[in-house]
């Protein structure tokens, strides 16, 4: 009897616990630059929002949480930094530093070296971390991280191994009504259990090709455009992912589940610079680009103990989110991490928040599709920034906090500070052992590369 009793007290209380923590949704965008929406990422900067998208439920998301006006990608490219995020390690200490291969060509300097092409199953992720606590996960959308099933890490319910390639049938434009559609089926079968969730939607949009309703087109084509923003098909589908989001927010509320659940939306890395897609001013650069443009991304936080319309400017990362969600969830962070709990900052306390690392190392060995998609290594410490081209092995050194748009070099006005910043950056790659691009033994100096104006790619010609 006493055995009985002591067993359903034991019960009792691990049901009570399960039903004290928090259920998590994590909305994950695909190339939203930090001005893609409507909504100031910065209260203060008038130019850090679009002057022609419109996105009423991301705004209304952020009037009910906190915005960040400095979260920083961990990776200016899909693949390395959805990586980075689901493990809490950088991409250089993952090896996963771009998305699938990287060849060499004549006309390139250096050699990229032969990178991680997938998450290794042996990765532990956050997914992995909710689930021994008693979430049930599910990954809907883009995965783009490997051949390995989104099972092997973690997620019990998943769309499958996808990378770019949308469902066959989709259910609007990008999939965007598809895939909120089967989040919140997921979502109301948990409600209906009792069981904790994590939830984890990523979308397809706003990467291209371009995608909209007709009907969302037609609004903007009646719309005066934007001195930034004026492409009418990019600014619709924007506003049909937007829809999407609302959708999701309006179910779980009407579940009543919005008290007791953490939203977090975020992009995997800045916009693209390309002609018809986004642009990033006052940002410089974009995706692929180690400049603010195309690292520094929308992040905002909605949730139980989140004061509503709030702003932090403390700078932050997507590598941060593993230790966040570990403490909502009640679980010990892992010693070795990268990133550092937001739960303090989400919750306006900052004396409460403890930085693990104090510097933001990215790195790209590689060479991208455009003129500014070159190999670089970057960190940030305090508001200071610095940006090595691995090619010519020259710096630049930025303050963040006067000169957004990088557009200022102090590498002569403050040699002190570029050394010891440039002395942290060489001591942390060798720490994460990170992979090093090497001089092109094939490289030919009189090769060129250069963009034509009627195809999408490069050409390579002799002098």
């Amino acid at each position: 009897m006493k055995f009985n009793l002591l067993h359903g007290l034991l019960l009792s209380l691990y049901f009570t616990s399960l039903q004290a923590a928090p259920n998590i949704v994590f909305i994950l965008v695909d190339d939203m630059g930090w001005t893609g929406s409507s909504t100031r990422m910065d209260p203060a900067l008038p130019e850090s929002k679009s002057d022609f998208y419109q996105t009423p439920h991301i705004d209304a998301l952020a009037a009910a949480g906190m915005r960040f006006s400095q979260a920083y990608a961990p990776a200016a490219l899909c693949t390395p930094s959805r990586a980075a995020i689901l493990t809490d390690k950088t991409p250089a200490e993952l090896h996963i530093t771009t998305p699938g291969g990287s060849r060499t060509q004549n006309y390139q300097k250096l050699a990229p070296p032969r990178h991680l092409k997938e998450l290794p199953e042996d990765a532990f992720t956050i997914a992995e971390a909710l689930q021994q606590q008693g979430y049930t996960t599910a990954h809907f959308g883009k995965w783009h991280i490997g051949k390995n099933s989104p099972s092997v890490h973690g997620f019990d319910v998943h769309d499958g191994n996808s990378g770019n390639q949308m469902p066959d049938v989709q259910d609007g434009p990008k999939d965007v009504f598809g895939l909120t559609k089967r989040a919140m089926a997921f979502i109301s079968e948990q409600s209906h259990t009792g069981t904790l969730f994590y939830l984890q939607l990523s979308h397809y949009a706003v990467h291209s090709p371009i995608e909209a309703l007709a009907t969302s087109r037609a609004k903007f084509a009646q719309m005066p455009a934007g001195s930034r923003h004026n492409d009418i098909d990019y600014a619709a589908m924007t506003y049909d992912l937007d829809n999407s989001i609302g959708q999701l927010l309006q179910h779980i509320e009407s579940l009543g589940l919005s008290k007791n659940t953490y939203v977090v939306f975020m992009s995997d890395n800045g916009a693209s610079s390309k002609p018809r897609e986004s642009r990033n001013s006052p940002l410089n650069g974009g995706k692929g680009s180690l400049y603010e443009g195309g690292i520094r991304v929308p992040l905002i936080i909605r949730g139980p103990d989140v004061p509503s319309n709030s702003h932090c400017a403390q700078a932050v990362t997507g590598c941060d989110l593993f230790s966040t969600f570990s403490e909502w969830a009640g679980i010990d962070t892992p010693v070795d991490t990268d990133g550092s709990s937001l739960a303090a900052l989400a919750r306006n306390d900052a004396s409460g928040f403890k930085r693990a690392q104090r510097v933001f190392l990215f790195h790209y060995p590689h060479y991208g599709l455009g003129p500014r998609q070159k190999p670089q290594s970057a960190i940030i410490m305090e508001h200071y920034k610095l940006i090595k081209d691995l090619e010519s092995e020259s710096y630049q050194l930025f303050d963040l906090s006067s000169d957004l748009s990088e557009s200022d070099n102090l590498i002569q006005k403050m040699p002190e500070k570029a050394a010891q910043m440039i002395q942290t950056m060489e001591a942390r790659l060798r720490l994460v052992d990170a992979q090093q691009a090497l001089p092109n033994p094939n490289y030919d100096p009189e090769a060129i590369q250069t963009r034509s104006s009627s195809q999408a790619g490069f050409l390579r010609f002799k002098k």
